[in-house]
């Protein structure tokens, strides 16, 4: 299910509005194969709690769980692939360091999913701005070398005083600059469902119809971050642009939290055609050495390798 730009305007009167002001070159969904295709791979993030951000590379080997241990973890559990969640390299990152973590996913026969950062694209123009466009910059460098596929990023936060219609056009003009350097690069950049100005679906398509039509664009659909009455509903809306994904263990949704339906969640991106990896981002309270197994138990039957 591949919607062109026509049939998105038909998806709510928020997003027709949004529509009617976008550019005409506005990013369309991928364009792949007939059918779908699901890989399972597993995001660092899973270890949050057990892990050092961007500390001394001292700091990270002392750590109960570090990037090396956990592409280690992610052999073990013999799933394809890993996602290097960029919040727990060493402040300092140097290419050696990257050809490292390469060389090391490709020994343990992993592919390297794709990577994350904590920007936010909303912020008015000025210095802090510019870091978080160059920190952007930055990190499509560092996955290139690391040979990661795609960027997760995030929109951000509305200021205080300021309107989600300006906040969300700041939005679009910083991924439509970094996209430059990305189609360079050859990296995706996937824009997250991650509450702020992305909590809901309308606001999510209001900042894709204002990014410039690139095959390097597209979403990250996150399965456990759209807190509405209808959180299936709005997943739906932004399947056709998922370039990635993100399976979580629980929804929260008006009705409060609930244990995730895998099935449903998977069906909405094989309904959408998408082909990719499908990152379990575990969350939970419980120790995810003994939970995270489990769960990937529960989802192998449900990919396609």
């Amino acid at each position: 299910m591949n919607l062109n730009r026509r049939q998105l305007m038909g998806v709510t009167a928020g997003a027709l509005l949004a529509a009617s002001k976008a550019p005409l070159n506005a990013a369309d969904p991928p364009r792949r194969s007939a059918g779908s295709h699901l890989k399972l791979s597993l995001a660092g993030y899973s270890f949050n709690r057990l892990m050092v951000r961007r500390g001394t590379l001292e700091q990270q080997a002392a750590a109960e769980m570090n990037l090396e241990k956990f592409i280690a973890f992610c052999a073990g559990q013999g799933i394809g692939a890993t996602e290097l969640t960029g919040y727990y390299f060493p402040a300092e990152i140097t290419n050696a360091y990257l050809l490292s973590l390469r060389s090391l996913t490709h020994r343990e026969g992993l592919s390297i999913s794709g990577t994350a950062i904590g920007n936010d694209f909303c912020l008015p123009e000025g210095p802090a701005r510019v870091q978080q466009i160059q920190d952007c910059l930055d990190w499509i460098d560092h996955a290139a070398v690391l040979g990661a596929p795609c960027i997760r990023i995030f929109a951000g936060k509305v200021p205080q005083g300021d309107t989600e219609d300006a906040a969300a056009t700041r939005c679009a003009a910083a991924i439509n600059q970094c996209l430059q350097h990305a189609a360079k690069r050859g990296v995706f950049l996937a824009l997250e469902n991650h509450g702020g100005i992305t909590a809901t679906s309308e606001r999510m398509l209001q900042i894709i119809e204002q990014v410039d039509d690139s095959p390097w664009f597209g979403v990250n659909f996150d399965s456990g971050n759209f807190r509405t009455a209808d959180p299936f509903a709005d997943l739906r809306k932004i399947a056709p642009w998922a370039v990635n994904a993100q399976i979580k263990v629980s929804m929260k949704g008006d009705g409060g939290r609930q244990r995730a339906d895998f099935e449903a969640i998977t069906t909405i991106l094989r309904e959408a055609g998408y082909r990719g990896f499908v990152a379990l981002e575990y969350e939970e309270k419980e120790n995810p050495f003994e939970q995270i197994p489990r769960i990937l138990d529960e989802l192998r039957p449900l990919m396609d390798g």
